[in-house]
């Protein structure tokens, strides 16, 4: 199920909150949309499982970041909604 914008913008504002367990409750549902695949790497990045983070960047067709900075990872994927 492909996630719409406002379904994305919630689970933003989760990542923004630090609340990655809502964030990943509504990210989940969506395995075809890049930017939920970005949004699902964003919050195993939060949760410290970086192994599946790199999986979810991959399914999102981005690179993996060399040097992991959460809020700007946030920010570049609220400026891509």
């Amino acid at each position: 199920m492909r996630l719409d914008a406002r379904r994305l913008t919630d689970a933003l504002a989760h990542l923004e909150r630090g609340d990655w367990q809502a964030a990943h409750e509504i990210v989940q549902k969506d395995e075809e949309s890049p930017l939920a695949c970005w949004a699902h790497g964003i919050v195993h990045l939060m949760e410290g499982d970086v192994s599946n983070a790199r999986y979810w960047y991959r399914e999102a067709g981005r690179a993996f970041p060399k040097k992991v900075s959460i809020e700007e990872e946030i920010r570049t994927l609220k400026e891509s909604l």
